[in-house]
This record gives structure tokens, sequence and C-alpha cells, in this order.
């Protein structure tokens, strides 16, 4: 007993194969060989690469398949047999024997469409064991942080969600979607009413896949105005919300969830926040508030205040806000608060630049609005008065101008001295400088009650025809 092995505490591992199919792998090849003009298309269809095949064999077949099909060849028993041939590989796998074998195996070509749904669906599953893996391998890294495992975990399986792009629609699906939404639409929107009729009546809404910016200088209130499209949306007031609220997320980089809570609260109470600061308060303005904190209460408002956030942790934040209560608009304030540490080495501009991208990514990915506040630079201070800024005041990059659908600007004449409308403390200003699907609008006019950080309709409704510019048909720059 003396010279037995000691037995080991740690769980024995026992190593099982991947996920495959070899037959249906076999029966692909030999559907290509069948038929490939039809074949073939679907594979590429489907995005079946050299690696959705298991078998070492039949990933060297199709790798040839492949390249013959994007050459224009054609593709059957003899002409793949001489493409192997010239690169060294049919002896490899196993001569014309092993080619004629997949016919033989293939009765029909009528099935490839489900032999290749099998072989898709087990190299995902390979591809998950293999993220999972990583995933593993990262965690034991004793320089690895718990929260930026996290983030890369989700990343990865994000990766490879990405790339199962979805299969040519029909055009005729298309037309009917559109006419269906043409059918359902609340005062021609297309997308979620800000609660703005001027700004609504030049944008059409905040729509689904679209990034749309919000920028000021500094202290003019983008983040109040934000703040109310937000009230406005999950209260039920804005257009196509059917009077029901809809749920929104928020990232405020910049202000803690209780001051931006506090500050909601006092807008829709129009109780001064700086009484409410100084513990001064009459009856009167207590009943108002406690009013307002019972409405937005049941407001469907998520809120995350983490400081410093990196752009890849948003977009995963995101997501599970997404999957797990069905926001329908999300607000980030502001955005060059956010990192991207993969390019934070290099300069600033290609920082914000990738920063930029992200968001608009995360608009298609998650297919809703993106609202994301911007600082202006100081370029728009240092020229006249009355000129208006421009979309190269955007800071830090220009991309932010080229990945946007939409672009505002927010000015109140009353911070700008020397303004022709400087004596007028109420006045805000809101310009549409960029529209991609629509026309563009100086001077939309809100009314701006500083004391409770609230802004409404102008008294002057609508949107002067005269300062519309329908550029929506005219091209971009690259």
């Amino acid at each position: 007993m003396a010279n037995e092995a000691p037995l080991s505490t740690a769980p024995a591992r026992m190593e099982r194969v991947p996920p495959h199919s070899e037959e249906a792998e076999r029966g692909v090849l030999g559907a290509v060989l069948l038929d490939a003009e039809k074949v073939m298309d679907l594979c590429i269809e489907r995005q079946l690469v050299p690696e959705s095949f298991y078998v070492p064999v039949h990933r060297s077949i199709y790798e040839v398949m492949l390249v013959m099909s994007r050459d224009g060849r054609p593709i059957d028993l003899l002409t793949v047999s001489e493409c192997l041939k010239g690169g060294g590989l049919l002896e490899r796998i196993g001569g014309p024997t092993a080619l004629n074998r997949l016919v033989d195996a293939t009765p029909t070509a009528a099935h490839a469409e489900y032999y290749i749904d099998i072989v898709r669906d087990r190299y995902l599953l390979r591809r998950v064991i293999g993220a999972a893996r990583e995933i593993e391998k990262n965690c034991y890294q004793p320089d690895t942080a718990g929260a930026a495992a996290l983030t890369s975990a989700e990343q990865s399986f994000f990766d490879i969600t990405a790339h199962q792009h979805g299969q040519v629609r029909p055009w005729e699906d298309l037309v009917h979607e559109i006419v269906r939404l043409l059918d359902t639409e609340h005062h021609g929107l297309m997308g979620l009413g800000t609660g703005y009729r001027d700004i609504d009546q030049c944008i059409g809404g905040l729509k689904p896949a679209n990034l749309v910016i919000l920028a000021a200088r500094p202290s003019m209130g983008k983040t109040s105005l934000a703040m109310n499209i937000v009230e406005n949306i999950t209260l039920g007031i804005g257009a196509n919300t059917d009077g029901r609220g809809k749920p929104v997320g928020i990232f405020s980089l910049e202000m803690s969830c209780v001051d931006l809570v506090k500050r909601m609260i006092c807008s829709r109470a129009e109780v001064s926040m700086q009484r409410l600061t100084e513990g001064y308060l009459s009856r009167t303005n207590h009943n108002k508030l406690i009013h307002a904190a019972d409405a937005l209460v049941s407001a469907p408002i998520f809120l995350d205040d983490t400081a410093g956030l990196e752009i890849a942790e948003l977009r995963a934040r995101a997501r599970r806000m997404k999957v797990k209560h069905d926001i329908q608009l999300i607000v980030v304030d502001y955005l060059q608060l956010l990192r991207s540490l993969e390019y934070s080495r290099q300069s600033r501009q290609v920082e914000i630049s990738m920063v930029s991208a992200g968001l608009k990514a995360m608009a298609k990915e998650l297919n809703l609005p993106v609202l994301v506040l911007s600082q202006l630079s100081r370029a728009a201070e240092q020229r006249d008065k009355t000129e208006k800024p421009k979309l190269s005041d955007l800071r830090d990059s220009g991309s932010i101008e080229q990945d946007a659908d939409i672009v505002m600007f927010l000015q109140r004449p009353s911070r700008i001295a020397g303004h022709p409308d400087h004596d007028n403390e109420t006045l805000a200003l809101v310009d549409v400088a960029k529209n991609r699907n629509g026309p563009t609008a100086d001077d939309i006019r809100l009314e701006f009650m500083s004391e409770y950080t609230r802004f409404r309709d102008s008294a002057r409704s609508g949107v002067d025809e005269a300062r519309v510019q329908p550029t929506y048909m005219q091209e971009e720059e690259p």
C-alpha cells in the first residue's frame, strides 16, 4: 500500500468532442458537387466559412470550393478534383474516391438548406465554447480585474452575435412594414415624440437606430432639455406613446443619480431647486413636490450614474437594459466623458471617434434612438455673437457629425453677451444643423424657465417655413 500514488484532490477533467455533425458536413459538400450554382449561393448567404466545418478534410474541400466560387469557376467532381490536385491536397483528403463518396452519400441537393443550418449551428456552439474557455483563461490571470473580465466576456459573446447577420428581407415585406407604420403613426411622426411640437415637426421624432446629438456650451441647459424629453416619453406625453410611458435608459456620467432625480422632481413640480437646497419650502411647494414625485415614481426610467464609463462597458450595460426592461430610448450625458481604453493612448480625436462610432453601432444593434449630449468647442464663442454654432464646433472630433443622424444645437441668448436677443431671459433656440432623413431648421423657439430648469413650447408655435432647409436630398461629404 505504501507504493500507491496519492489520489489527486483535483476533479478529473474529461475532454469532450466539440459539437459537430460529420453527416451534415458531408451532405453540404455532396450537395455542392451535385448543384453548385444553387447550393454555393446558399452557403455564402448563410455565412458558412471553412472554419464552419469541424472535420479537417471537409474544411479543406470547402475552402477550395469557396475560392472557385469567388473566381467564377464551375464546380463539379472533375474541377474540384483538379483544383485540389493542383494545390497538393488531393491525396491528403483521400484522393478522388473521397469526393465520389461525398456524392454517393448525398442522393439529392434538395435538402442542402437543412444540412447547412446544422453545420452553421454546430459551428456557433463551438465558437461559444471557445469564447467561454478564453474567458475562463483570462479570469485566472493575476492582474485581471473582475469588472474588466465581465465587460470582456460580454463583448466576446456580442462579437459572436454580431456576425450572425440576418438574411436579405424580401422587398415586398419591407414595403408592407413601412405602410403599417404609416397607418399607425401619430401626428406625422415615425419616431418617439420629444414632447416639443416644433422639434418633432422638423425631425419627425426620435427614430429607431438613430444617433441624435444635442450639443451646447456649458450651462445652456442641454441636460435639462434631455431630462424634460425623458419625462415626456416615460409619462406618455410625447407623440407615439399611446398615452403610456415608454421605458428609457439614462447614463449620467456627469451628475449623480440623486442630483438628477432631485432636478427632475423640482422641474416637474415647478419648484425652485435653490429653495429646496436651502431647506425652506412653503406648504404649497411641498405639496407640489409630493405630487410631482408621485407622478415620476412610476415612470419607467432606468438610471446608471457610473462615472468614467468605457464605451464597451456602456454598450454591455445598455444591452442588459434592453433585454431586461425593453427600453425604447437611451440618453447619454455626455459624450466627452466616455472613454475608449483601446484607443486611450492615441490622440483624443481618435478616441472620441471610436466612442462616437460605438454609440452609432449601439443604436443600430439595439434598434432604438440614442440621444447623446455633447460639448461644443470655444470656437463658437470666439466668432461673431450673432453667428450660430457649426457642425465643426463639435468638440474633439469631426467623426461625431459624420456618425450622427441628427445634430441639434441649443442656445440661450440671455447667456451670450452681444446676442440680439440677450435681454430675453426665457428664450431658448434650437438649431437642427443636420438631419440625415429630413430638413434642417434654424431658431426653433422654446421657453426656458431657469428657476425650474424646465423647457416649454414657445407661444410662437410652428416652425417658420422660411427657416426650414430641405437638405435631405443633398449628398453628404465623406
